[in-house]
């Protein structure tokens, strides 16, 4: 059965391995940027108040170009968008290694240009071009290995990152990034979309509005919106506070790095069984689950006694919870609306996701800032994962009438 093939021509694989490895780097160096707040602060003057709102400018940034660069994808092919974004990401990290760095040149370089640089590289656009090689059957499946890798970046750019701050300094690791960054610009020119007579599904003649007007019609896409805003809170306010909040209890500086370096490990496991079940049972209720379990696992994370044995157990449990809502959020956007516009509408969802990570990213140095403690923004998170866990329920997972009367 050559149309049940996993991997149906070269184009494929070729894709599917550069879209991996851009992913890889482009998080890898994404997930480190909170172990440099000790540094910037003492180097720099840099407080965690503005480390944390450079970082909520980043995902910002990060979600509104999402759908710019999705749209250049979908029109112009995928390796455009992408090699067009490292460009800005290898600026950001450039210009911080450079300087100069007062707050406006800060924000600027670590905040926008970074941002802009991952609306392109991180994980939606590489992701939404490989879906368009693979029928549904497959799609999940593939779009999670995407996340399993891109995870894997997640657990050695810390190990990294860390050895080579405590042995290096910043600047030098910042140099480091931007060979990294340089290798994944030239990997992302085989990120290719799939040619005419490659399309998996029967062309039609949908435009850009029509598919906008389309998908914000439709209740189930307003619902997945409203809920990846809560994915977006969650795993910035965690990747970007966890390190402070973790010294600031009373562990050591590696535990912090080993609690990032277990979220990469775990959510590989996490991506890849997300996909699975997303081919055997519904979408939407293994999202739910996903965010109730986030919502166990702070709780017990800030009410136990600090300890390192805790502290790993939050970063395997967390962790295994990441991404793994990606491939199911893009499996139901793909299943609803088709494969064209993939790239534009899943990255209005991961705008949501960004706003979310803005706020993740800025309230969690706030509240720290206004009164001493993380407390608040946990408490937030908690609220936010019984909403998510609530509203996808509703959702409808069923392909539009436009692709049903096809």
């Amino acid at each position: 059965m050559a149309s049940e093939k996993f991997i149906r021509n070269k184009t494929a694989l070729i894709t599917l391995l550069a879209a991996c490895f851009v992913v890889l780097v482009s998080l890898g160096v994404r997930q480190t940027f909170g172990l440099f707040f000790s540094d910037f602060k003492n180097d720099l003057n840099i407080s965690l108040t503005e480390s944390g709102l450079s970082i909520g400018l980043q995902m910002l940034m990060w979600g509104l170009t999402g759908p710019i660069f999705g749209a250049i994808a979908d029109k112009y092919g995928g390796h455009k968008a992408i090699m067009l974004a490292f460009i800005f990401y290898i600026l950001g990290i450039y210009f911080l290694y450079a300087g100069p760095n007062t707050n406006l040149y800060f924000q600027l370089d670590m905040g926008i240009l970074i941002g802009i640089g991952l609306g392109g590289t991180a994980i939606s656009i590489p992701m939404s071009v490989v879906g368009k090689h693979f029928p549904l059957s497959n799609r999940t499946i593939a779009m999670s290995i995407v996340t399993a890798v891109g995870s894997f970046g997640y657990f050695v750019s810390p190990i990294f990152t860390n050895l080579s701050l405590n042995n290096n300094g910043w600047e030098v690791t910042l140099l480091w990034f931007l060979l990294f960054l340089i290798m994944g610009l030239i990997i992302s020119f085989f990120v290719r979309s799939p040619s005419s007579d490659q399309i998996l599904e029967k062309s039609n003649d949908q435009n850009t509005s029509q598919a906008l007007n389309e998908a914000f019609k439709n209740k189930s896409y307003i619902l997945l919106v409203l809920g990846f805003f809560v994915c977006g809170f969650h795993i910035t306010l965690v990747g970007t506070h966890v390190p402070t909040y973790v010294i600031d209890r009373g562990l050591e500086s590696w535990t912090a790095a080993a609690i990032l370096s277990l979220i990469g490990l775990f959510n590989i496991f996490g991506s890849l069984f997300s996909g699975y079940l997303s081919t055997k049972m519904s979408k939407k209720i293994i999202l739910s689950a996903i965010y109730a379990l986030r919502g166990l696992s702070i709780i017990f994370f800030i009410f136990l006694p600090p300890s390192t044995l805790n502290a790993f157990i939050f970063g395997a449990s967390f962790g295994f919870l990441w991404l793994s809502t990606v491939p199911a959020t893009s499996g139901i956007v793909a299943h609803i609306f088709g494969t064209k516009f993939l790239g534009l509408l899943y990255g209005i969802v991961f705008l949501s996701h960004q706003i979310g990570s803005f706020f993740g990213a800025y309230l969690g140095g706030l509240f720290y800032d206004l009164y001493g403690s993380y407390d608040y923004a946990w408490y937030l998170a908690i609220m936010l994962s019984v909403f998510a866990a609530i509203v996808h329920l509703p959702i409808k997972e069923e392909p539009v009438l436009r692709l049903r009367t096809e």
